[in-house]
Order: C-alpha cells, then structure tokens, then sequence
C-alpha cells in the first residue's frame, strides 16, 4: 500500500482494514484506486478545519467491550468508564450534528434531523440487509451506516465528501468499537469506479435535487449495483404527473444547490428510461418542522426558517413546501 501524505489525525481512518474488506466483498478495482483518492481529497485537498476536527476526534475514548445498540432510533454507546464531560467537550468541537440521533455513554446527541423517522419510512420496504453488501450514497455522519449494520449487512460503505461529517463518524467509531465493517469515505458518487456491479443494495437519500445531471447520477448507482441489485431512491418530489418537474430559477427553501424536483411519476418514469425494473413509490411524505429543525447540537437555521410563516405549504420563495417520497428499483 503506498504511503500516504495526509494531515495529522487522519490515520484514523482505517485504510489497510477498509482495503481488506474490499477485497473480500469483490471490490478490488475501487480498493486499488481508493488511497490515491483519499490522497487527492485529504492530502491536497483538506478542509481548513480539518485539523481541528481531527484533533476533537482524537479526544474521543477508543473504547473495548462497550454496549451497543444499532437497532433502536438513537444509536446507542454505554461504558462506565468515561468521562461524560470531557466527551461532550469533544462532540461539541464537531458541531453542527445534522443527522442522528445518537445516545453516547450518556451524552444525547439531538440532531437537527430525525433521521430515524426515514428509517422508519425507508426500512420495512427493503429486502433483508442481511448479509448484504450495501453502499450509501450521500451518507452524512453515517448514522444510516450504522443502522443498516444493525440490520445484519455485512459491509457497509458511506460516501460524503463533507469533511465534517467524516470527523464525527469517525468519533462515532471509535465509541462503537472496532470489529464491524462499517466504513465512511469522504469522496462523492464519481469516486466509485463505473460499472462496478458490486453492491447489493445501494441507498440515495437526500441527494439526487442536488445533481445538475440527475439522470446521470441514476446511472451511477446503476453502475454500482450487480445484476438483482436493489436502489433506494429517496428524494425531494411535487404533485402532479407524468412530465412534470420543478426547476427552481433561484433558491429553494434558501438552498442553492437545487436543480430539478420530479412528480413521482415522473422519477418513475426517469428511473425506468435508464434501465432499473419493478420500480415503485413505497412512501411519500411532508417533511415537518418537528422532524427536520434547530438544537443545541445544530444551532443554525432549520426548516422551521425556509417556510414561508404565513403560508408553511410554500418554501419563503413561494415555492410547494418539502415534500419526499421514496422509491425502490432493481437493476436487471
């Protein structure tokens, strides 16, 4: 394995037992590309912060023999031998904590998202994660990552090349204790070679609105699923029908990066065009403000900010108010 130029703290990540578990799970032609690539990201590229971050994450007990609990709404850590203020100390120094939430040896992270309540909307429609290979793209801190392995799959990768959202996963990991195969890279979906056919099941939340090229990125987790493979596609949608799809001309709910929000019909119609096969819509919901709001642990503004306060079906631009649906598909 070549030597690796990174800033200090990020040996953290564990290189040689991710490159392992590639290799295991058939996923060679990523693994000989991956060092170079965090080498472009972390090395070249690093966030200005990310010393900082690294350091807070260093501050964190690497803890042996923990309780954990993968399978309830807050992932869950106790041990009685640490520090609960110094700990609180460390997490704090990663603010803000967008996706969670997560009960650490006492210290209750209350994130800005319920991610537990998607997992309660995504999760009774998968096929069994058991033993699966699965891939999440977009991944935040990776708190999915962990509630996937408390579903029984046997690898679990996240990418998101927010550099943040690295440092508090790998906070999260030394907490939970080594021994499971759950892996956050901070690189993007183009990171992951084409046509890698390799991932069982490969999960697309809050992401595909973000794409300039939103057929292009359905393609790409095509490309990373094998043959019977299942995509979990959950995104931002309107009403209507086929044909129709918003384009914000601005913002949208103060967002910049917005781009195009489908009908569900026709994000039916898009993921069959590119090839996937028993496509279907297993949930659509409006995102409220007591799912989707501010904390302590993440003190910026929030959803409760983006509605318009006189009308909350409508974003402050005027525009249909957040609403998601979530879609599974199968490549061929």
């Amino acid at each position: 394995m070549p030597e690796l130029r990174l800033p200090a703290g990020a040996r953290l990540i564990p290189l040689r037992e991710i490159l392992a578990a590639f290799r295991q799970h058939g996923l060679q032609a990523w693994g000989e590309c991956l060092p170079g690539q965090l080498q472009a990201v972390l090395g070249e590229r690093p966030h200005g912060e990310l010393a900082g971050w690294l350091a807070a994450v260093a501050a964190v007990p690497e803890l042996h023999g923990a309780e954990v609990v993968l399978d309830a709404p807050a992932v869950g850590v106790s041990h009685p031998a640490v520090d609960r203020a110094a700990l609180a100390a460390a997490l704090r120094a990663l603010h803000p904590w967008r996706k969670g939430p997560y009960d650490l040896c006492g210290v209750v992270v209350d994130t800005e998202w319920r991610s537990d309540w998607k997992w309660a909307r995504v999760a009774p429609h998968l096929a069994s994660l058991q033993g699966r290979c699965v891939l999440d793209v977009g991944c935040g801190n990776g708190y999915h990552l962990w509630r996937i392995a408390g579903a029984g799959a046997q690898l679990v990768v996240g990418v998101d090349p927010t550099q943040l959202f690295l440092a508090q996963f790998l906070a999260v990991r030394r907490l939970v204790g080594g021994g499971r195969p759950v892996y956050l890279l901070p690189l993007g979906i183009e990171h992951v070679p084409p046509a890698l056919a390799a991932f069982d099941t490969v999960l697309s939340m809050g992401v595909l609105y973000h794409r300039r090229s939103p057929v292009d990125h359905l393609l790409e987790l095509k490309g990373a699923l094998r043959s019977g493979g299942e995509l979990v596609l959950e995104t931002l949608v309107i009403d209507g029908g086929p044909g129709r799809v918003l384009v914000p001309t601005g913002r949208y709910a103060k967002m910049r990066n917005v781009w195009f929000i489908p009908s569900v019909p026709e994000l039916e119609r898009w993921l069959a065009r590119v090839g996937f096969r028993r496509v279907r819509t297993v949930d659509v919901s409006v995102t409220g403000t007591d799912e989707q709001r501010s904390t302590d642990w993440m003190r910026f503004e929030s959803l409760a900010d983006f509605l318009d306060p006189a009308d909350p079906s409508r974003t402050v631009e005027g525009l249909p108010a957040p609403r998601r649906a979530v879609l599974l598909a199968e490549t061929p």
